[in-house]
């Protein structure tokens, strides 16, 4: 892949595309796994979880791609947010009732971390496995980078896995703490001010 496709972030409203990308990004993460196990169980309810969570992007045109749907981002720009009812109502079917209350406790201290500032949200970003490691997800932090930073505001997300902490961090990206409920994986909450 050359340095120009790498750079050449492109809106997409192609709902199927990005949410195949994410789940197949996403099979590996340790927080999706965690809520969502079983590898038929991922195959069902991580599409439409990552519909409510992050779908807003679509129909607001904030959500990037980058490679022909290789790396997506799904931005919710300000005043726009994820779904709740039906990511609760996902969460419950998928979920063994066992599980509830940890995975509801993930959920509401991940709520608890968003800035009370008017800020953009990346819910979910993530690059198809097989196109990794080549800059893409890093092209796709620079294009949004630059649309927060001429809109003079921050940028909040929560990395679940090291690798992507180390990634944001190199863009900009601080720690605000860490969510873990029980058995839960480690979530970093992050925000970057703008430049």
């Amino acid at each position: 892949m050359t340095t120009q496709e790498a750079s050449g972030v492109t809106p997409t409203t192609d709902e199927d595309r990005a949410i195949a990308t994410l789940t197949i990004a996403f099979s590996s993460d340790p927080v999706a796994r965690w809520f969502l196990p079983d590898a038929g169980h991922y195959l069902t309810y991580w599409p439409p979880f990552v519909r409510a969570f992050a779908g807003s992007a679509l129909t607001a045109d904030t959500a990037d791609s980058i490679a022909d749907c290789g790396g997506v981002a799904l931005w919710l720009p300000p005043d726009v947010e994820p779904d709740s009812e039906a990511m609760a109502a996902i969460a419950a079917e998928a979920v063994p009732e066992s599980d509830h209350e940890e995975v509801f406790g993930v959920l509401g201290q991940m709520g608890g971390y968003h800035p009370a500032e008017r800020h953009w949200y990346l819910p979910v970003m993530g690059v198809d496995v097989a196109k990794q490691g080549v800059g893409l997800g890093s092209a796709l932090l620079r294009h949004a980078a630059e649309r927060c930073d001429r809109d003079g505001l921050p940028a909040y997300l929560e990395a679940t896995n090291p690798r992507n902490k180390r990634l944001y961090a190199a863009h900009g990206f601080e720690e605000l703490g860490v969510i873990q409920v029980g058995a839960s994986p480690p979530i970093w909450p992050m925000l970057r001010k703008p430049h």
